[in-house]
């Protein structure tokens, strides 16, 4: 496996770049909740095009909650400070120990599931422990990701996991510290009027509310701890703003939408970047935005790792372990 160590070295440089850096983790998001059926009639996820996007796509109520999932997942990863420095917070009251914070994006209810499951059981080791907030030894985290998937599709009836974290399956991601190897069940929701608390759940990911405090809290009836990502100038307005972007631009058959829909400059110069890309993979073109969304924001430094699935076999995995940029006081 390769392992990308990546360090922060600047903070945002613009509006534009702050946008095309979020575009990339919803238009992965999108891609990933379409159904299996569908894009296989295209030759499967990484052929899709993205002037297909628009087509396949069937718009719901779920969507921006989903993007939101990924890009709050990817800003971590990227190691955003205001978002990383939340999470901190959050780990610091669930007593995870360790220097780094990262985040396994998991997503059960998602269409793709089968290949960020099996993801994110490459990404952790026979040794990484969940974090329930029960006495006791933790568990191992690898060895029930099978079951947290399979009582998803049961909607909890009848798992087979243990008592301690029988509700791992509502989890959307492990937020954790990869140096320590140890995670907390997290879920991720847009609007916080629908979390839900469950055994294995910890954290819960919401945005901040316009204008107010953006702490980190305990809700002591659902037994979260609540981590409100910043709002105002900061990763949950820049959120939105690119999801206008996506949406707009899907809404105009993946072409420039009318000034009217789309009125702000920077935002219309995102989706110039996405219409002149209409006719290339949506993988490729995720890949491609790269160099333009906060340039010379990250340094990546790739090493390569085995990991030994269960079952004695091996696979490769393209990842990220993600570095804290000073260490988590505890």
């Amino acid at each position: 496996m390769e392992i990308r160590n990546e360090q922060q070295l600047n903070s945002i440089a613009d509006e534009v770049s702050a946008i095309t850096a979020v575009v990339r983790p919803i238009l992965s998001g999108i891609l990933l909740s379409l159904k299996a059926d569908v894009v296989a009639e295209v030759g499967g996820r990484d052929s899709v095009k993205l002037k297909m996007l628009s087509r396949l796509r069937r718009p719901g109520d779920g969507d921006t909650g989903i993007c939101f999932e990924y890009a709050a997942h990817d800003a971590i990863r990227r190691q955003e400070p205001r978002v990383v420095e939340r999470v901190y917070d959050a780990l610091a009251q669930c007593n995870v120990p360790g220097q780094e914070v990262g985040s396994i994006l998991f997503g059960a209810e998602k269409q793709g599931s089968q290949q960020l499951i099996d993801t994110a059981g490459a990404l952790l080791t026979e040794e990484s422990r969940l974090l329930s907030g029960y006495r006791g030894q933790p568990v191992k985290l690898r060895r029930h990701l099978s079951a947290a998937a399979a009582a998803f599709r049961r909607k909890g009836v009848g798992t087979d996991l243990p008592q301690s974290i029988s509700g791992l399956w509502r989890a959307d991601l492990f937020l954790g510290s990869p140096d320590a190897d140890r995670w907390v069940g997290t879920t991720v929701k847009i609007n916080r009027a629908q979390l839900t608390g469950d055994r294995g759940l910890r954290v819960a990911v919401v945005p901040a509310s316009e204008g107010r405090s953006d702490a980190v809290y305990k809700d002591r009836q659902r037994n979260l701890v609540v981590c409100p990502l910043p709002y105002d100038g900061s990763f949950v307005e820049t959120f939105y703003k690119a999801w206008e972007v996506v949406a707009q631009f899907l809404n105009a058959d993946a072409q420039v939408p009318k000034e009217v829909a789309l009125s702000r400059p920077p935002a219309r110069t995102v989706a110039r970047y996405l219409a002149d890309r209409r006719e290339f993979e949506v993988v490729d073109v995720v890949e491609a935005l790269g160099p333009l969304s906060q340039p010379e924001l990250l340094v990546t430094a790739p090493s390569d790792a085995d990991i030994v699935l269960s079952g004695g076999s091996s696979q490769t995995v393209e990842t990220s372990s993600v570095l804290a940029p000073t260490p988590l006081v505890r």
